[in-house]
């Protein structure tokens, strides 16, 4: 059965409209993932101030987001809203589509105050079958010693590719964790709680200057890196 959703977020991000906008159009792999291959429609297209896009399928089915981007004395103002249609274990995907959204949106301001316009190697990583037992989320962030760390701790961690930093936790609630590097955003998603494994993307902008060819080795690498890790790490 085909339930009806509807996801509401109000935040206020540093950044001009103009960067917002961009973000969420162009360049999506640098704070989520790609999605330059969605068939989407621009049903609104008023620039730098709103956008609605929309995919449409069979049965009434859809999928759609809208941005109102209103600029403000301290910061850009975002009323984001994500409509659509959900079909088998709707309440768990709406659950886990609801707290992806607070995640991602933090992780939009971190991007554009800390690392816009630069250049990203992007990696989406799963863990292995084991990483979708019920204490996988919490194994994880007690494997790097963060269990008793607070937002805006700072951390000497030692990670894959990246070798031994100073991360910052600048997320971190019951689900998700998120680590930011002089030259990186690593992102933890603890899907475990949804029905699925752990996972992690690495925003890498370390190679900012290098080639396109040079940045999607350096992705290679992370994934082949990170994956490996978590499956040592759920052995």
């Amino acid at each position: 059965m085909n339930h009806e959703f509807e996801i509401v977020q109000d935040v206020v991000i540093q950044a001009t409209p103009e960067q917002i906008w961009k973000a969420v159009t162009e360049d999506t792999p640098a704070w989520m993932f790609p999605t330059a291959q969605w068939p989407a429609v621009r049903t609104v297209d008023e620039y730098p101030t709103h956008i609605v896009s929309r995919m449409e399928g069979p049965d009434g089915w859809y999928n759609q987001l809208e941005h109102v981007l209103t600029p403000g004395p301290d910061g850009t103002h975002l009323h984001y809203v994500h409509s659509g249609v959900m079909t088998d274990d709707w309440e768990q995907q709406y659950d886990g589509a609801a707290k992806h959204t607070v995640f991602y949106l933090h992780t939009l301001g971190e991007y554009l105050t800390r690392f816009d316009g630069r250049a990203v190697a992007f990696s989406d990583v799963r863990g292995p079958d084991a990483s979708e037992a019920a204490d996988a989320f919490a194994k994880f962030v007690a494997y790097l010693g963060l269990s008793d760390a607070v937002i805006g701790e700072v951390r000497e961690l030692e990670l894959p590719v990246i070798g031994k930093v100073s991360a910052t936790m600048d997320f971190r609630n019951e689900n998700f964790l998120g680590l930011r590097t002089p030259d990186a955003l690593i992102r933890v998603f603890g899907r475990n709680a949804f029905g699925d494994r752990v996972g992690l993307t690495v925003h890498d902008f370390s190679l900012d200057t290098a080639t396109d060819a040079e940045r999607e080795v350096r992705g290679e690498q992370n994934t082949a890196a990170w994956t490996a890790w978590l499956e040592d790490m759920y052995a």
